[in-house]
């Protein structure tokens, strides 16, 4: 066996093992975020529950009250700042748990939201050595599409639409979708054929005539 060949056979060991150590990376990665989605929703559950129950012990509480004190008595008055007290004191609990539950949600979109980036992200890097991309092109203010349909949009051959972002909701690129104000068109192809949708979109010559 000739030493080029050898050679060849490490670097080709070589570059398998980074790919095989990349991926394990990226899976380990993965699997991490969603242990930590997976802790906080289980998180998030156990603050809901413990809301109910909180709010369960309040009206026991009201009942237990209202049972046993008789009326226009002295107790009475007693039994209402009793009351009082314990709604005021449960009050600023429940205000303390929806505030740790808000903080919670907020955690969990952000590790969604990264995993989306590091995905995308990713894709970005592999489009960029076939020469292609995948674009955001919001639909702003005298734009030419607007009041459109998606099967009125002529697009190169090598231009995909993914989807459109319409406020927080992904909606599926169906023909018949009228195009809005602050639409957000996720496409992916060519750096120059989007390059080209771009700057036909911004000169209204992007369109069948109706």
């Amino acid at each position: 066996m000739s030493l080029e060949l050898l050679g060849r056979i490490q670097q080709e060991l070589s570059i398998t093992g980074s790919a095989v150590y990349e991926t394990v990376l990226a899976l380990a990665e993965r699997a991490n975020r969603k242990v930590q989605v997976l802790r906080l929703h289980s998180q998030a559950s156990n603050l809901l529950s413990e809301i109910e129950q909180r709010h369960g012990d309040i009206g026991r509480h009201i009942f237990a009250l209202c049972a046993k004190r008789p009326a226009f008595s002295h107790e009475s008055i007693s039994s209402s700042d009793q009351l009082d007290g314990l709604l005021s004191q449960a009050s600023d609990h429940i205000q303390q748990l929806k505030q740790t539950l808000l903080n919670v949600d907020s955690q969990i979109r952000e590790i969604k939201l990264e995993t989306i980036h590091h995905e995308l992200l990713t894709l970005q890097q592999e489009l960029s050595l076939r020469a292609a991309a995948l674009e955001r092109l919001p639909i702003v203010q005298g734009a030419p599409v607007i009041g459109r349909r998606l099967g009125e949009i002529v697009l190169p051959a090598s231009v995909r639409l993914i989807t459109v972002l319409r406020g927080p909701f992904l909606v599926p690129p169906d023909d018949g979708l009228v195009l809005r104000l602050d639409d957000v068109l996720v496409l992916i192809g060519l750096q120059a054929d989007l390059l080209q949708v771009a700057t036909v979109f911004t000169q209204g010559r992007n369109t069948k005539s109706p």
